[in-house]
C-alpha cells in the first residue's frame, strides 16, 4: 500500500503541537565572536517581538546540516564558511495562549561573513545585528539563554580558534 503524501503546509501548522517538530538552528558568529540575530516580528509563529538565533524546520530529504545551509541562506542570504554540530536539545514550551509545543532542536555553530549578512526575509524579521555574548539584545526569544548556556565552553572554544 502506498501512502499519500499530506500537504506540507498543513504539516507546518502541527509541527511541534500534533507530533515532535524538528528543527536546525544555528548561532552565526564571526572572526569577532560575535552572534547575528534578529529579531522576530509580528508574523513570525510565536515569540513575536523577540531575539532569536536562527533556525527551521528540518525538510523531507535533506540532511540536518544541508537544511542549516538553506535556512542560513533563506533567511539571512548568506552562505557559511564552516558549520560545526554542537549537540541537541528537547524543547518543551508552553505559548502564551497555553498552546503546549515540543521541539528537537539540532543546534549548529555557523561561521558568516558579516558583509555577506542580512535579513532576506524582512516579513519574519523587524530587526537585525551583530552582538557580543556579554552585550545580548533583549527580550530575547525563550531558548537563547539556556542553549547559549548548554554550549557555553564549546562556542568559547570555536569563537577563540582562528581558521
Amino acid at each position: 500500500m502506498q501512502l499519500e503524501k499530506l500537504d506540507p503546509e498543513l504539516l507546518r501548522t502541527h509541527k511541534g503541537i500534533s507530533f515532535v517538530g524538528v528543527t536546525t538552528c544555528f548561532i552565526c558568529y564571526d572572526d569577532s565572536g560575535r552572534i547575528f540575530m534578529a529579531k522576530r516580528s509580528g508574523k513570525a509563529r510565536d515569540e513575536q517581538g523577540t531575539w532569536d538565533i536562527g533556525g527551521g524546520g528540518l525538510d523531507w530529504g535533506l540532511t540536518a546540516e544541508d537544511n542549516v545551509i538553506k535556512e542560513i541562506q533563506e533567511e539571512y542570504g548568506a552562505t557559511p564558511s564552516k558549520i560545526e554540530f554542537l549537540g541537541y536539545r528537547d524543547v518543551f514550551r508552553t505559548l502564551s495562549e497555553g498552546r503546549r509545543t515540543h521541539w528537537l532542536a539540532l543546534d549548529f555553530a555557523a561561521k558568516l561573513n558579516p558583509g555577506d549578512t542580512k535579513i532576506n526575509e524582512p516579513e519574519k524579521f523587524d530587526a537585525s545585528g551583530w552582538f557580543a555574548l556579554d552585550t545580548l539584545p533583549t527580550p530575547l526569544h525563550s531558548q537563547i539563554a539556556r542553549t547559549l548556556k548548554k554550549y557555553e565552553a564549546r562556542l568559547e572554544e570555536i569563537f577563540t580558534t582562528k581558521d
